[in-house]
């Protein structure tokens, strides 16, 4: 234990991403006081980690200058696990820009001794280089322009449960016996496991010598992404696949089809791709001297990624970051003074059990258990959601027990969460409008509990009313079969049929 494990607090910036989100309590486990740092505060807390005695949670956003000074005052280190995924090169690069910008101004005004960020492998000097690597290497020169030291470690592909490079993978070749990928498919790459690189990560801020260093991290294998299909198929127990490169793919084209076959979307799947154009192989790994740990191979890799998602122990899962937007009007439904009229659509049905086991049951929805009614309903939504470029119900549900704010349950967002009373999602489908979906859970004196579901609806122009009005009706039959369906799986009698309501005043939270 260094010196950084005393006093001070070490400042995670992104802790609710896949990286950050599995690093906190690795840090936290060595003893370390940390800072978590995110957007969403709630999303922040509703981490397994976030009531740790050694962790405290902070909202900033490293655009938002004020908040980041607010978020590094008294921290002596910081990891800068910021980057953005998204297909549109201007948008990221310039968030990416202005984030370091920030980081390394406040790092510097606040005193902080170290930073350790996480980057991309790739040859800078390479013209075939994707946008979103030049992005990680500037972020590099833009926090080693301050004062602060910098430890830079560039990684190629990370393989575990949960990372977009593995669910992209995994999709791949559970769905697709035949393949016809790019021929970026026979490009040398050195993936390196999760596991390493959370202790290459721990390893550095134990490390003083680590100081303004730029590392290579990865696996102790160089393979290609068809080995990584074959070793795959091989722990899978699935028959081998038929890999036939074409030439006429390009990165664009395979992120489209990519994100028509997984859960992976195009604006994700696009920079991934890129990244896989190119070699991208450890030039020297002086880190193993710095930093000696025990690499995992790719085998290794996949196997205990393989094994975390069939017991459903994914800790953390690559939807898990960016901003929670929930809409304005959510908070009390009151869409008037944004110009709109509020659709709502709400059953409530009585059942004689507990409050307890009626939670059991809604907080398990969406993912393997599905939607308890019209589930090929639901299924054709979600395609229908993919084909137009949406999210799609695909990514399903980190874990078919544990849900927390910020989470994906197929194309919605859990916006709200009240253990034993209430859950809010947020659609993420692609809609010309918002749309909310609660379920609440009431108890009465008389022993029985109330189930109510309630959908609302904030058509954006013409488009939404029409889009309202015509799925009005499939509404009414999917939201009343659901409440029967749910109170029917908590195994109690039912008191009577499952009622329609209506909200007491229009857009308001009052309900009768």
């Amino acid at each position: 234990m260094t010196e950084y494990s005393s006093n001070r607090p070490v400042l995670e910036v992104g802790a609710t991403g896949y990286v950050g989100g599995r690093l906190v309590p690795l840090l936290a486990s060595r003893g370390y006081q940390v800072r978590a740092m995110g957007r969403s505060l709630e999303k922040l807390n509703c981490r397994p980690w976030a009531h740790f005695p050694q962790v405290e949670t902070v909202q900033a956003d490293v655009r938002d200058l004020k908040s980041l000074v607010r978020a590094a005052r008294g921290c002596r280190a910081a990891f800068y696990l910021v980057h953005s995924m998204i297909a549109d090169k201007k948008e990221y690069a310039q968030a990416d820009r202005e984030g370091a910008l920030n980081m390394a101004a406040v790092t510097a005004a606040q005193g902080l001794e170290r930073i350790i960020y996480l980057g991309g492998l790739g040859d800078k000097d390479d013209r075939r280089l994707s946008h979103h690597l030049r992005s990680r290497h500037e972020v590099e020169v833009i926090l080693a322009s301050g004062p602060v030291p910098v430890t830079n470690l560039r990684a190629a592909m990370i393989l575990g449960s949960g990372s977009a490079s593995f669910e992209m993978l995994r999709q791949l070749v559970e769905r697709l016996p035949v393949m016809t990928p790019p021929r970026w498919v026979d490009t040398p790459c050195q993936p390196v496991a999760i596991g390493d690189v959370l202790e290459y990560l721990a390893g550095c801020l134990e490390n003083d010598r680590t100081a303004g260093e730029t590392l290579d991290i990865g696996g102790p294998d160089v393979v290609t992404y068809r080995d990584l299909i074959r070793i795959y198929a091989e722990e899978a127990g699935l028959p081998p696949r038929m890999v036939i490169a074409v030439p006429v793919l390009t990165p664009y084209l395979s992120a489209k089809w990519i994100h028509l076959v997984t859960p992976v979307p195009a604006s994700i799947a696009q920079p991934l791709a890129e990244g896989l154009a190119i070699p991208v192989v450890c030039r020297d790994e002086r880190v193993l001297d710095l930093v000696p740990i025990k690499r995992t191979s790719v085998r290794r890799a996949i196997r205990t990624a393989l094994e975390k998602v069939l017991t459903h122990q994914v800790d953390t899962c690559w939807y898990d970051a960016g901003e929670l937007l929930p809409p304005a009007w959510a908070a009390c439904g009151d869409a008037d003074w944004s110009g709109g009229t509020l659709m709502t659509c709400g059953y409530r049905v009585r059942i004689k059990a507990g409050p307890e086991s009626v939670w059991n049951v809604v907080h398990t929805i969406g993912g393997d258990r599905g939607w308890f009614y019209a589930q090929p309903l639901w299924w054709l939504r979600g395609l229908l959601d993919r084909l137009t470029g949406g999210v799609g119900s695909r990514r399903g549900r980190r874990n078919p027990e544990e849900i927390g704010v910020g989470d994906a349950i197929d194309f919605w967002r859990v916006l709200e969460v009240k253990d034993g009373e209430k859950l809010v999602l947020l659609a993420e489908m692609k809609i010309p409008g918002e749309a909310t979906l609660t379920f609440e859970i009431m108890p009465f004196p008389d022993g029985t509990t109330q189930l109510t579901l309630l959908s609302r609806f904030l058509p954006k122009g013409m488009a939404g009313i029409i889009y309202w009005y015509s799925l009005y009706p499939f509404h009414e039959i999917i939201f009343f079969g659901m409440a029967k369906a749910m109170a029917r799986a908590t195994k109690k009698p039912i008191c009577g049929k499952p009622r329609r309501f209506t909200p007491r005043i229009a857009g308001s939270c009052a309900l009768p």
